[in-house]
């Protein structure tokens, strides 16, 4: 169906304090991914996909919240699912890191668990997909790009490598979600929730939403900065 990236980083913001941003990215050859895939909050980032269960989602970020970790979170919740063989779900916490992929996904499914981060992915033309999501998304981990960007290029990545194998399906989705510990300003386009719900080309769409809301970020900013609201 889809694959798609969760990561974690921490950083210090401008008074000095540590904080914690997560992310999630998913595209899919279906409309409406952005409805049922992604997850993420200022505790975490869930991936819910592959005869998608969307409650897993939900329930794995409020456990999250609860102060369960990652792992215990999303264990528990699959082993209350009996459909759970046909699931990929994966996902960061504020310490850990989980993934999980049934025997019944459709071929070529798998994932991938890095440093402060996971991908998965089903029905995808092979392993290369989600190497180079992997990839590219660490070779930006340590950059100045917001992470929004950053994850639209992972995703990118794996799209360039054949992404999901169903070419008979021109309408396709893709969607992303940031999230983190610390104040985000009114208009900052580093907390996204950005989705593109159908058109043929995903990626590139996902990317020009994106830098269109930058722009009237700054846009807004120039205008209103005098005023605080609007």
């Amino acid at each position: 169906m889809t694959f798609s990236i969760c990561v974690r980083e921490r950083y210090t913001d401008d008074a000095g304090d540590g904080q914690t941003r997560f992310g999630v990215a998913v595209t899919t050859r279906l409309p409406g991914v952005g409805t049922l895939c992604p997850f993420a909050s200022e505790h975490g980032a869930v991936a819910t996909q592959s005869h998608t269960n969307v409650a897993l989602g939900r329930k794995g970020i409020a456990y999250l919240a609860d102060g369960l970790a990652v792992e215990d979170a999303l264990d528990a919740l699959l082993a209350a699912d009996e459909g759970r063989e046909r699931r990929q779900l994966h996902g960061v916490g504020t310490d850990g890191t989980f993934a999980f992929s049934g025997d019944e996904c459709g071929e070529w499914y798998g994932h991938r668990v890095g440093q402060n981060y996971t991908v998965a992915g089903n029905l995808l033309v092979g392993p290369a997909v989600l190497e180079d999501v992997a990839a590219g998304y660490e070779s930006t981990a340590h950059g100045e790009a917001p992470l929004a960007e950053r994850l639209i290029d992972a995703l990118a990545a794996g799209h360039d490598a054949g992404g999901d194998k169903r070419e008979d399906l021109p309408v396709q989705s893709a969607a992303l979600r940031v999230a983190t510990t610390g104040d985000v300003p009114r208009f900052d386009p580093a907390a996204e929730d950005l989705r593109v719900d159908a058109t043929e080309t995903p990626i590139a769409d996902l990317r020009e939403t994106f830098e269109t809301a930058v722009r009237g970020y700054e846009d807004a900013l120039a205008r209103y900065a005098d005023e605080g609201e609007k």
